[in-house]
């Protein structure tokens, strides 16, 4: 099973690709929709990151503007997510391509193991700041080595033209 990442900063339009590619009948792990099911579902889990952020979850978000809380919440969460990512693909039995989508997952050695190529998907910052206000603050912790990516996708025209990009590649 040929496993590719999609990722890319904040309102390039991973998210796009990704439903797109949902649609054609692809696969596709969501790692944030993922990763917040497992903060409800892993008993403990909440707890042991309100201790070892020092902040309760309705706060979590100080993550993007504080890197050792952010490093902290890896530290735990990261395990567990690649472990998931690993359980959901075992269960795509028949499945010849899957997807995972993820802003943080490429160049994180505990995930490298699970994809076999990355599309970067990236737009121009001010599309997108047009997209979403939070690309401005999240794009200094966001960081995607362009050396690592098999393909990519620059989305800063319609997304019947984003469509036409993707059906090319899959």
């Amino acid at each position: 099973m040929k496993t590719i990442l999609v990722t890319g900063p904040i309102g390039g339009g991973k998210s796009e690709v990704c439903r797109y590619l949902e649609s054609k009948g692809f696969p596709v792990y969501d790692s944030d929709s993922r990763t917040k099911h497992l903060y409800w579902s892993v008993p403990g889990l909440l707890d042991s990151l309100e201790e070892a952020l020092g902040v309760p979850f309705r706060e979590f978000g100080i993550i993007f503007s504080d890197s050792s809380k952010r490093e902290k919440l890896e530290e735990i969460v990261y395990p567990l997510v690649a472990d998931d990512i690993q359980k959901w693909k075992e269960a795509q039995k028949g499945a010849e391509t899957v997807f995972i989508e993820s802003a943080v997952a490429a160049g994180k050695d505990i995930f490298k193991a699970l994809y076999d190529e990355v599309w970067l998907i990236d737009a121009p910052l001010d599309v997108r700041k047009a997209r979403n206000p939070k690309a401005a603050v999240r794009d200094g912790i966001q960081s995607f080595d362009r050396e690592e990516a098999s393909k990519i996708i620059i989305n800063d025209a319609s997304i019947s033209e984003l469509h036409k990009k993707i059906d090319k590649l899959s």
